[in-house]
């Protein structure tokens, strides 16, 4: 479904990323791991058109989208949800779903969407009228996916959505993880947790430095050294 090829991408000329290269199959759940400043975000902001490529190519269902823009790497259905959740805080949670599906291909399945991340998350309808910043972080986090699921995902990248929740948030958040990977979602999970990671996904991807240094099952994973050696330097 998607393929990085060769990437090399960073920041005012200086790069973060340095030749990465990974597949993702339809249906699958990958695990993207790694320490801070490893260049997790920057791989997923360069598959969300947020920062561009400075060399390598990106496909996704065959399409070459490398010098998309970002509202065009959405209608492709390549939807990430952020590190740190990035609500709307003055707006209610039925706005931000809304403002999910503002782009062409969204608004034609914009209601049916709606219903089905109320119907993922029932705590979102119970506080629908609410404004999103008087939610707790584990409920802004529902929010979060539930407007990448109105954004119309085919390909769903979700950036630490473990981060600073509780353990009952967590536990809440990757049950409906699981639950949407089983009803064909394909899913890039971006976390520091290895153990939640390794617990979720098939397949697992390590960075470090901005180079993919161990990937594999994550049985596979679990057991590679240089895994140990990327989290802790050891």
């Amino acid at each position: 479904m998607l393929e990085v090829a060769n990437l090399t991408a960073g920041y005012g000329g200086v790069p973060v990323l340095h030749d990465v290269s990974l597949r993702i199959c339809e249906g699958e759940l990958i695990g993207l791991l790694g320490a801070n400043n490893a260049g997790k975000s920057t791989l997923i902001n360069c598959l969300s058109g947020a920062v561009p490529a400075q060399s390598g190519r990106l496909l996704f269902q065959g399409v070459d989208f490398t010098r998309m823009q970002a509202h065009q790497v959405v209608e492709l259905g390549i939807i990430q949800v952020p590190e740190g959740r990035m609500v709307f805080p003055q707006m209610s949670v039925r706005e931000n779903l809304l403002m999910g599906g503002i782009s062409r291909r969204a608004r034609k399945h914009r209601a049916r969407a709606i219903e089905r991340a109320l119907e993922l998350f029932p705590t979102l309808k119970e506080r629908y009228s609410q404004p999103a910043g008087t939610l707790s972080g584990g409920e802004q986090q529902m929010l979060a996916i539930g407007r990448g699921l109105v954004a119309g995902a085919r390909f769903l990248m979700l950036d630490e959505p473990s981060l600073g929740l509780s353990p009952r948030y967590v536990q809440i958040i990757f049950q409906n993880i699981k639950k949407l990977h089983e009803q064909g979602l394909t899913i890039l999970l971006v976390e520091q947790n290895l153990s939640l990671t390794l617990a979720h996904a098939s397949r697992c991807y390590v960075l470090e430095r901005g180079r993919i240094v161990v990937q594999g099952t994550s049985a596979e994973v679990k057991d590679d050294p240089r895994t140990r050696k990327a989290y802790l330097g050891l």
